[in-house]
This record gives structure tokens, C-alpha cells and sequence, in this order.
């Protein structure tokens, strides 16, 4: 009886812990909406109130302002196959330029990412093609060479999973990561 008890309450505790699992919401597979960023003085406020600055970090020493991951504001996304930076992604360069020439000690990476679609080969090149893409605009728009480096994750880092159109153009991106 002991046994039967003990392999139901197994069975139990391993459906409960597997519920949470792959429960996904239609939300999570949306294009994010892109963040308004374009004060270079201030982006918002934290959750405490208080004004947040393009480059700030918080008390836990996470990113906020331009490098919020959790806001997408360091993101720019791009088309299929392809590497050219629209009006929007322009936008998000324009705000991280102005910021690496006013802190010109800050060093970023640009992380380029693609879809699962194509070959790993491929991928990875067009990967590094679109974060190439954001480190020229940023050295056209004044930043210094030593402040940029460049990765190419290829489809390795997909921000979200999926194997429709919505998954896709969230993985079609660079990222802009604080070093």
C-alpha cells in the first residue's frame, strides 16, 4: 500500500511541476512594440519613481535606459535575409551613438542573431552581416572603433520560440549588450 502511495504522489508532484510548463500566451509571440526612448536626458522613470538616465543601472546592478534588455530599447530587429537597418533600428542607433560619444570609456558588443531558417553556416554570417551593419552606422554617426565589437550568434540565441512568422521576426535582431 506504501508503494502505491508513493508512485501516485510521484506521479502527482511530476504533473503539477510539468503544468506550468509550455503554457504559453499569444501575447508572448507578438512583435514587440517598439520603446520611445528619444529623450537623451532621461528615458522614464524605475519602479521606484525616479528618473532613469540612458545609461543607468539599478541597485541590483541589472541594465535600465537605453541598455533594458527587459524593454527591448537595445534591440533592432531586421527583415528576412537581410541586413539593412530601417527607419526604427536608424532610431535605436541614433540613441546608442549619442550616448557612446558622451561616454566614451563605454564599450558595447553587438550581438547579430537570425531565424532558424537556412543553413548554421549561413546564419552565422548573416548574423554577423547585421550586427557589422549596426557597428557601421554607429561609426558613422561619430563612435570610436574601439568602443564596438561584434558576435555572431547565427540562430543559436532565439529570443523566442516558434517556428511561425511572429517567432521569427523577434530572432531577425541585434543586440546591443553593455561590456
Amino acid at each position: 500500500m506504501l508503494k502505491k502511495s508513493l508512485i501516485a504522489l510521484v506521479t502527482v508532484l511530476a504533473m503539477a511541476g510539468c503544468a506550468s510548463k509550455g503554457a504559453h500566451n499569444a501575447q508572448d509571440n507578438a512583435i514587440p512594440t517598439p520603446v520611445d526612448n528619444s529623450s537623451t536626458a532621461g528615458i522614464g522613470s524605475n519602479t521606484d519613481g525616479a528618473p532613469v538616465q540612458i545609461g543607468d543601472m539599478n541597485s541590483s546592478g541589472q541594465d535600465v535606459g537605453l541598455f533594458d534588455a527587459a524593454a527591448k530599447a537595445n534591440v533592432i530587429y531586421f527583415s528576412l535575409d537581410s541586413s539593412d537597418i530601417d527607419s526604427a533600428g536608424q532610431t535605436v542607433v541614433d540613441k546608442f551613438a549619442r550616448y557612446l560619444q558622451a561616454n566614451p570609456t563605454t564599450k558595447v558588443r553587438i550581438e547579430g542573431n537570425t531565424d532558424e531558417r537556412g543553413s548554421r553556416e549561413y546564419n552565422v554570417g548573416l548574423g554577423e552581416r547585421r550586427a557589422n551593419a549596426v557597428v557601421s552606422a554607429l561609426r558613422t554617426k561619430g563612435v570610436a572603433a574601439a568602443q564596438l565589437s561584434v558576435i555572431s550568434y547565427g540562430e543559436e540565441r532565439p529570443a523566442a520560440q516558434g517556428h511561425d512568422e511572429a517567432a521569427w521576426a523577434q530572432n531577425r535582431r541585434a543586440v546591443i549588450v553593455r561590456q
